[in-house]
Parts: structure tokens; sequence; C-alpha cells
């Protein structure tokens, strides 16, 4: 089947859902309602949270000690400098 007959299929069964009042309402107060719950179940288990947040501050330390330290740039003494760059 070609991907313009798929495409057309598709869009077909969407307008006969909505025609028939079928299609399921996702509202704003559902998602927040879902988010929740998954929040709540993720947080429940401590051990898994712990690894979490060990893995960030691995990631961040590394990422720090990959960047070579730098020193600071001492500013120009007379105001003639200050152009020159």
């Amino acid at each position: 089947m070609s991907t313009e007959t798929q495409r057309r299929l598709a869009s077909l069964g969407g307008k006969t859902a909505h025609l028939n009042g079928k299609l399921y309402k996702f509202t704003s107060e559902k998602a927040s309602e879902a988010g929740k719950k998954g929040g709540a179940k993720t947080s429940a288990n401590r051990e898994h949270m712990a690894s979490i947040g060990q893995k960030g501050g691995l990631a961040k330390r590394g990422w720090r000690a990959k960047e070579e330290p730098r020193e600071p740039e001492s500013p120009p003494e007379s105001p003639a400098e200050w152009t020159e760059s």
C-alpha cells in the first residue's frame, strides 16, 4: 500500500471517529492527573531516584574534568591599549 493511500485511510478514520463521537478527549486536566500518577510512582522508588541523581552528578563532574582551566586575562594598563585589541 502506498504512503499516500495509508494517509488517506488514516485521515478518513479520524474524521469518522470525530463525526460518531467515539474519539477520546484528552484534556489538560486528565494530562495533569496522569503526570502526577507517573511522578508519584517513579519517585516512590528511592533507590531509583538516588541512582538518577548519582548519574547526573557524575556526568556534571566528568564535564568539568574535561574543561581545561584558563588563566584570567589582565586588563590593559593604559587607555591607549584599550582600543588596540
